[in-house]
């Protein structure tokens, strides 16, 4: 879909702009594949297939691909099934996520619709899936399901009629987790950029390009894959859509349900190294595989020395989860013979010795097209100015409580330091028209604000004192000695930490009424941030 199509504007993750046609009262277009991993699925996927033969959706635009993921015993595709169903094996690799990828490489529809194979759907889930899917290009919808005994349904033959899901009418039904944060966030409406972490594959759905675009499932991962892709989605700017009129039953209950803290247990080093908004479960001082910050500044024309004091203001900061990319024209750093004190490239062949083996930062010679891994960007201009030690970290937890897409920070010479949220942006290039200013779009999706430099804790580059380590050249000394010097601070840490402690024990005095003229921390915050557009 391309931006002539006008696409409906979703700001944030509030859907609500999406006039749905009611189910039954609209001509659908787009085909769909239905993909359904299977594994041990002997069992219960003639239930599954025999639902999606009584569906509403149009026969001649719906395929169904399953996956075989089992080798022990081969998978039988059941008599009562949607005409167009395929069964593909997975001959390398083994897994959910690639099981599901496979499945997607064999599909020929315009849109995705994972179903896991002990999911039974109601006979109009698949066209409420995907009346979202023709009213934007960049939907992710996500089914209703809920949790049932499926011995009941066991105990009948798989049936066509579209009847099969009132066997539990009257049955006890288990929630679904998500249930608890669609309460929450309305539906996921209100919950802005978190929306992601609920993205269930069991009963979702997508655009085919977007799937591509995103880069597909990840199949390394054995557990936690849907969360990881909805990350990436996300980046590209993907609408999160709660739908509760695509409903499903789960035959039986999930290893989620039964073993839930081992599956977290499991998923968090995996997820904590390739979701960066998963910020808790992330540590101070460690780098990850995808960051949560990318810093980038263009060296090309600046000196040396300026570009190493702001590099290293920002390596020194508080905010550690980064990556820095330098600009710069490094393929025109030969190994002719010159003169070092007179190479026309010398500024740029010190950056590139200062940072060659520093593995927060990497060179390159221009930013690829589309969105990077970070969930923010920070550019940086020329190399005059430098972030305070608690600057970005500031800057960053604005924009996470406040869910804008762009902050810009007013620097003294008339230059802009921009913190762009990647998922922000991806959208405003998805839905601007031609011509159209991107950060308009932006501030028009996620909201966008400015604050002053000075506020913000930049500092000319010029005034910075250099990042040099303390020194420790000295004539030998009595070791008792230096050690009661080197361990004085360390002691007088330790005693003001247990005074803290104490004093928190304590109860709290009675709040104080303001001083005359006094500001609230509020107030002060106001004073800081000032809006540029509402």
């Amino acid at each position: 879909m391309s931006p002539e199509t006008m696409q409906p504007r979703v700001r944030r993750n509030d859907w609500s702009a999406l006039e749905a046609p009611r189910i039954g009262a609209w001509e659908p277009t787009l085909s769909v594949s239905v993909v359904i991993p299977a594994y041990g699925a002997q069992r219960l996927l003639p239930y599954v297939l025999a639902g999606l033969a009584a569906q509403t959706y149009p026969s001649h635009l719906l395929e169904v691909v399953v996956a075989d993921d089992d080798p022990r015993a081969p998978l039988e595709l059941p008599e009562v099934r949607p005409e167009r169903t395929r069964l593909v094996r997975v001959e390398d690799g083994w897994g959910r996520a690639n099981a599901c990828h496979t499945g997607v490489l064999a599909a020929e529809g315009d849109v995705v619709h994972w179903l896991d194979a002990d999911m039974l759907v109601e006979p109009d889930e698949v066209e409420a899936q995907l009346r979202w899917h023709h009213l934007i290009d960049h939907a992710v919808v996500l089914g209703h399901k809920w949790f049932v005994d499926p011995e009941p349904l066991l105990a009948r033959e798989p049936s066509g009629d579209g009847r099969m899901h009132e066997t539990f009418a009257a049955a006890e039904k288990g929630r679904h987790w998500v249930e608890d944060v669609w309460d929450r966030t309305d539906d996921l409406r209100t919950s802005g950029p978190r929306a992601l972490r609920v993205h269930a594959g069991a009963t979702a759905s997508l655009r085919r390009a977007l799937y591509d675009e995103a880069g597909g499932m990840d199949t390394s991962l054995r557990l936690g894959e849907d969360v990881e892709l909805g990350y990436r989605l996300a980046q590209c700017g993907a609408v999160f859509v709660a739908d509760r009129e695509a409903r499903a039953w789960h035959l039986g209950s999930s290893h989620q349900q039964t073993r839930q803290q081992e599956v977290n247990d499991y998923n968090r080093p995996f997820l904590a190294d390739r979701v960066p908004d998963l910020q808790p479960q992330r540590r101070q001082g460690r780098s990850y595989a995808v960051p949560y910050l990318q810093v980038v500044l263009d060296t090309r024309g600046v000196d040396a020395g300026a570009v190493i004091a702001t590099v290293d203001a920002v390596l020194a900061s508080s905010t550690h989860d980064l990556v820095v990319t330098l600009l710069g024209d490094w393929s025109a750093l030969t190994e002719e013979r010159t003169s070092p004190l007179d190479d026309p490239q010398r500024s740029g062949r010190l950056v590139r010795a200062s940072y060659l083996h520093e593995p927060r930062v990497e060179l390159a010679e221009s930013l690829p097209d589309g969105p990077g891994p970070a969930m923010f960007r920070l550019t940086v201009p020329g190399g005059s100015w430098a972030p305070g030690q608690h600057t970005m970290a500031t800057l960053l937890l604005h924009l996470e409580r406040t869910h804008l897409g762009l902050e810009q920070v007013m620097l003294p010479d008339g230059t802009s330091v921009r913190v762009e949220r990647t998922a922000a942006f991806a959208r405003a290039r998805r839905v601007a028209r031609p011509g159209e200013d991107l950060d308009d779009v932006v501030d028009e999706l996620f909201g966008s604000w400015w604050v002053e430099g000075v506020d913000a804790g930049f500092r000319a580059t010029a005034d910075l004192p250099p990042q040099a380590l303390r020194g420790i050249a000295t004539p030998a000394l009595e070791p008792a000695t230096v050690w009661r010097q080197l361990s004085k601070p360390d002691r007088e840490a330790s005693e003001e930490d247990a005074g803290s402690r104490r004093r928190a024990a304590r109860p709290a005095p009675p709040a104080a009424s303001p001083a005359p003229g006094g500001r609230s921390v509020r107030g002060r915050i106001g004073s800081l941030l000032r809006r540029r557009r509402h």
